[in-house]
């Protein structure tokens, strides 16, 4: 069985009925992770940070370093799964407020491109809050793109 390994996003701005507040709602995704056959390596802090767009509430982010039988594709089905179970609906507006998100940063495997799939993400070199928390559970993980690690990557976008 081959292993990959994947750096993830995580953020929150809303309650979750039965969970709590944002900081909860990461804590409990990360646990519900392990019923997908997605193993937790390591955790960053959580942290909180700006929206981007028009939503108005503060967001909690962090990072997780997670190992999975999953391909990239029958990841991203995984994690849009247990973003469902959260409450998420994906329509509406695109910067509107989430009661979970869960984004593929970086993979193992390198880069992958497909219509529904691009990693490395396209933005996480431009999002502190993206790239300080997977520096913290990575840093010397490289960016297949610019080969840059994420402790270099962080520094630069802080």
């Amino acid at each position: 069985m081959t292993v990959h390994r994947y750096i993830l996003a995580l953020g929150s701005n809303m309650r979750v009925p039965g969970i709590g507040n944002p900081r909860r709602v990461l804590a409990t995704a990360l646990d519900a992770m392990a019923e997908r056959e997605i193993e937790v390596i390591a955790a960053s802090r959580i942290i909180s940070s700006r929206p981007v767009g028009p939503s108005q509430r503060l967001y909690a982010n962090g990072a997780a370093l997670v190992e999975t039988p999953h391909d990239p594709e029958t990841m991203l089905d995984e994690l849009q799964a247990l973003e469902r179970q959260f409450g998420r609906k994906r329509r509406g507006s695109r910067w509107r407020g989430r009661p979970l998100d869960l984004d593929i940063v970086l993979w193992s495997g390198g880069a992958w491109l497909s219509p529904q799939l691009t990693i490395p993400h396209p933005l996480f070199r431009q999002r502190d809050f993206v790239a300080g928390p997977a520096a913290r559970v990575a840093a010397d993980w490289r960016d297949p793109v610019t080969g840059l690690t994420l402790r270099q990557i962080a520094a630069r976008v802080s």
